[in-house]
């Protein structure tokens, strides 16, 4: 399957994807292409020079130029989007490339100021075509072919941001050489394609004036996580007003554990690569202390999405495929693992955080101590909500609506309360506050499929 993939996207020319010398004011008028290029095969736009990516400011743009968006490929949405090349940094203070997608809703902004949501997806893959920016494209080779599958469930939420008259960036936060997991590379990359969105005056927003909002779930989760934790040092100008995440990976160690034997070990040895793509020490050890049977896994995953990702290799002894002993003892890992665990600064934004109790992916007492450790902080504003008749999947689509709400009312300027509250509660489902953004999320997304403008009259 992936050859395949690889050699349909060798087939096909780029006629829309030119990195600029200096950052353009407006997107490239070049006709937009019925069916895109992979990004391996689009390497112009991907991956511009390092001469021009290394003689930009963090945030500043490199290339723009409008796409058409469609979920699953193929049920196309009437909005106006654009992709926009960016420079970010990656963990050693280098400039690399970033792509993140923007969209802007066809009505006018509600109260006249546009607020400006980044909405994480949860890529969850070591391939550059798995990309949130290639797997919504209209044209693109169907997610249920190449496995992107979390990109569709996710752009419900995206076109139900868009419908309540809000702009939305949604970042590649892997980065050019798909570093699943590898947390502060996303964060860095995430607040970056913000300052890019803000620069790009078709978006219509207010420069760094603009309210701004961060959200994500899963994967999703560790890119907005870590961009809460860095913005105050990385992105001071931002005025973030808050933060909704969900499934928090806080720690890659803890996943480890739970998922070695597990169901989900196919998904979090792909994460194992995805953090060794980032940090050199860790992939020394993949070539080092990994068995034969290893290294052939390694191999496999190298360029797969998420869904291919999880059906190779459940239930895999991951710790098993490492020689010497467990793997989470070797100091080489235990300090690539403490340099990627959450909770290293507490965020200056309010922040909603949810969670599956019985979480079969991402355990529960990494996300309690997250927040404890948060709430030392008399500063922290921390809303934390068990959900204890979930579990990592549904989680996702049942408390979608009141993440939609809580960044709603910080939008809409509702103070939060000061300090922090943990919440348990049977199910998310059940709180009867977010039934009407539920009743507003699905009739968006209903109208969409419609071909209906999204955004053109804003809902509640």
């Amino acid at each position: 399957m992936v050859g395949v993939i690889a050699l349909v996207g060798q087939g096909v020319v780029a006629t829309d994807a030119a990195a600029a010398p200096r950052p353009p004011v407006a997107p490239s008028t070049a006709p937009v292409p019925m069916f895109p290029p992979l990004p391996d095969a689009d390497r112009g736009f991907y991956l511009p020079p390092q001469s021009v990516v290394d003689a930009a400011a963090p945030g500043e743009i490199l290339a723009a130029r409008r796409v058409n968006l469609a979920n699953v490929s193929v049920l196309p949405v009437n909005v106006d989007a654009w992709q926009i090349s960016y420079r970010s940094t990656n963990t050693r203070g280098q400039a690399i490339p970033a792509v993140s997608t923007v969209l802007k809703p066809r009505g006018a902004a509600p109260g006249g100021s546009r607020k400006l949501l980044s909405y994480q997806m949860a890529e969850d893959s070591t391939a550059s075509y798995c990309a949130p920016s290639y797997a919504m494209r209209a044209g693109s080779i169907p997610s249920p072919l190449t496995g992107p599958i979390t990109v569709p469930l996710n752009f419900i939420d995206v076109v139900a941001a868009v419908a309540k008259g809000w702009a939305v960036v949604v970042p590649d936060h892997q980065g050019p050489d798909s570093a699943f997991a590898a947390g502060p590379l996303a964060g860095r990359i995430v607040l970056d394609g913000i300052r890019s969105a803000e620069q790009f005056a078709p978006l219509q927003v207010d420069g760094t004036a603009t309210k701004v909002g961060m959200w994500g779930y899963s994967g999703g989760a560790i890119a907005t996580g870590w961009a809460a934790e860095l913005q105050q040092s990385y992105a001071p100008e931002l005025n973030v007003v808050g933060v909704a995440e969900g499934g928090v990976p806080a720690d890659l160690g803890a996943l480890v554990n739970l998922g070695s034997g597990n169901l989900g070990a196919g998904l979090v040895m792909a994460g194992v690569i995805g953090v060794s793509r980032e940090y050199p020490e860790l992939a020394g050890i993949l070539q080092r202390r990994v068995n034969p049977l290893g290294k052939a896994l390694v191999a496999a995953k190298n360029p797969l999405c998420l869904a291919y990702q999880s059906v190779l290799v459940p239930f895999l002894n991951i710790k098993g495929v490492f020689l010497g002993g467990d793997p989470l003892r070797d100091p080489t890992v235990k300090s690539v693992l403490a340099k990627v665990r959450m909770g290293q600064t507490v965020p200056r934004s309010p922040m909603f955080v949810y969670q599956s109790h019985p979480d079969w992916l991402v355990p529960v007492g990494p996300v309690d101590t997250l927040v404890k450790t948060y709430c030392r902080d008399p500063r922290a504003r921390v809303q934390y909500t068990r959900d204890h008749f979930s579990e990592h999947i549904s989680l996702d689509p049942v408390a979608a609506p009141a993440a939609l709400l809580w960044l709603g009312e910080r939008f809409a300027g509702k103070p939060v309360r000061a300090g922090c509250s943990t919440t348990d509660v049977g199910s998310m489902a059940l709180d009867s506050r977010s039934w009407s953004t539920l009743s507003d999320q699905l009739g968006a997304n209903v109208a969409a499929l419609f071909g209906q403008a999204i955004g053109r009259t804003p809902t509640r």
